[in-house]
């Protein structure tokens, strides 16, 4: 069976079980490690993996193929992605710090991205500049040198900016939770319809219980595909995006996927969709 999802420490930490063939009854996983970026794109191609990691943000394009499944993904509070610069911030002149303005973003289809645009209709006085897409590991030195006049972060930047020299402009998931009073619905895991989504279901929740009931085991999967990461910084990322609508999306984080895809349809973000209800809670 085939998947994709990013080196990121959260996702290695899910899947560490599964890949390593120690979850019971669960085929055996060819691995693609990609961007957010890169994933988004495969999803909505025709030739995709069984399964893959996207951003909440993409599932839109990709509905005719893929289902959403309940769990696996990242979700959650007070872990929304950032917009950052290499200028000191004065408070009272934030919303006019981006007009007209060069930001670099992780992808044109992610949730970061999404919630990026939502929140400069309300706060950027005409609007925001060039938006350049970037990996996401290369933003941060690109702000810095300036390349561009702001970045929008996600995953572990959250933790390491202050080390590039950089200052927090919003921080778009407290945003997010005060206008909503919802978590932040950042990556989803999907797979295609043809497969049995029940079994791939219970084979990730497998996985992550697996990780959390013997964490020290996934240490070195973990630092292995997160080599610029201190394991202080890998098992923050991970205490912070793995969580309990990892293990199961619910009715909370359905609310909060729907509610983010309403927000943009109306918007003209994105194509309007019905999603239907994951299989199982």
């Amino acid at each position: 069976m085939k998947i994709a999802f990013s080196p990121c420490p959260n996702d290695t930490f899910i899947f560490h079980a599964w890949v390593h063939g120690l979850i019971p009854g669960a085929p055996k996983l060819e691995v693609t490690y990609a961007d957010i970026d890169i994933t988004n794109n495969l999803a909505a191609g025709l030739k995709g993996p069984d399964i893959i990691k996207i951003s909440y943000a993409a599932l839109p394009w990709v509905l005719s193929q893929y289902d959403l499944l309940p769990c696996g993904g990242a979700l959650g509070r007070g872990c929304g992605p950032l917009v950052l610069t290499s200028k000191a911030v004065d408070s009272a002149k934030k919303p006019g710090l981006l007009s007209g303005r060069s930001v670099a973003v992780p992808s044109e289809r992610s949730t970061a991205y999404l919630l990026f645009r939502l929140w400069a209709a309300q706060n950027v006085p005409g609007g925001v500049g060039q938006i350049k897409v970037l990996p996401f590991h290369e933003i941060m030195p690109a702000v810095r040198d300036g390349l561009v006049d702001a970045g929008l972060v996600i995953h572990e930047a959250r933790f390491t900016y202050p080390s590039y020299g950089l200052k927090l402009l919003v921080d778009l998931g407290s945003w997010w939770e005060s206008d909503t009073n919802l978590p932040i619905p950042l990556g989803a895991i999907v797979a295609r319809k043809n497969e049995n989504l029940q079994a791939i279901a219970d084979w990730i929740r497998a996985s992550v219980k697996y990780a959390w009931a013997h964490p020290e085991e996934s240490k070195q999967y973990v630092l292995k595909h997160a080599q610029e990461l201190s394991p202080e910084v890998a098992q923050a990322h991970i205490g912070l995006y793995v969580n309990d609508f990892t293990e199961n999306l619910g009715e909370t984080g359905f609310k909060a996927v729907t509610t983010l895809l309403k927000r943009a349809s109306k918007e003209g973000l994105v194509p309007e969709v019905n999603l239907n209800t994951p299989a199982s809670y």
